[in-house]
């Protein structure tokens, strides 16, 4: 039964922020894979990235996101669980996948110094082609797109929970 709600999208989106509120708002479970990850392997994700290198960790993000066993649980993935492929049909088996869409130039502003968030980001890659890279993994794998553009955190959670009761 797919009794989990999943959040992807790109670093910067709000899927942490987003999430907390949701479970709180439906009485779920609060799942931040990130934070799966670095218990899996004892490490901050940035160490884990520099130790195994970037395809090392969507090794182990993939392995630890296939494992989840959760119910009734708002999951936040982090940004770079899209390249898993194993991991996104375990998810979209076990809940209803939302892809926190925002544009470029707001998630730039957002992010700051990416270094520090542990995000995979290829040596002269862009956060532009990055984001073009992703963008059609996220809306491949979504069952529901949230377009976040001038929205604040409410508005984005009234806008889930919107569109999530009415695909249940």
């Amino acid at each position: 039964m797919k009794s989990n709600l999943i959040l992807i999208g790109m670093p910067g989106s709000g899927k942490s922020t987003v999430g907390v509120i949701l479970a709180k708002l439906l009485g779920y479970s609060f799942v931040d894979s990130d934070l799966l990850i670095q218990k899996s392997e004892g490490k901050l994700l940035r160490e884990i990235i520099a130790e195994k290198g970037i395809d090392g960790f969507i090794e182990v993000e993939n392995r630890i996101n296939s494992g989840i066993d959760a119910g009734y649980s708002v999951i936040a993935t982090g940004g770079s669980a899209v390249y898993g492929r194993e991991a996104m049909k375990h998810l979209r088996t076990i809940g209803t996948v939302v892809y926190l869409r925002l544009n470029c130039d707001l998630l730039t502003q957002r992010l700051g110094n990416i270094k520090n968030r542990g995000v995979i980001i290829r040596k002269g890659q862009t956060l532009s082609g990055l984001y073009a890279e992703r963008s059609p993994l996220y809306e491949r794998y979504a069952d529901i797109i949230i377009d976040e553009d001038g929205c604040d955190i409410e508005a984005t959670v009234e806008k889930i929970l919107e569109n999530y009761k009415s695909h249940l």
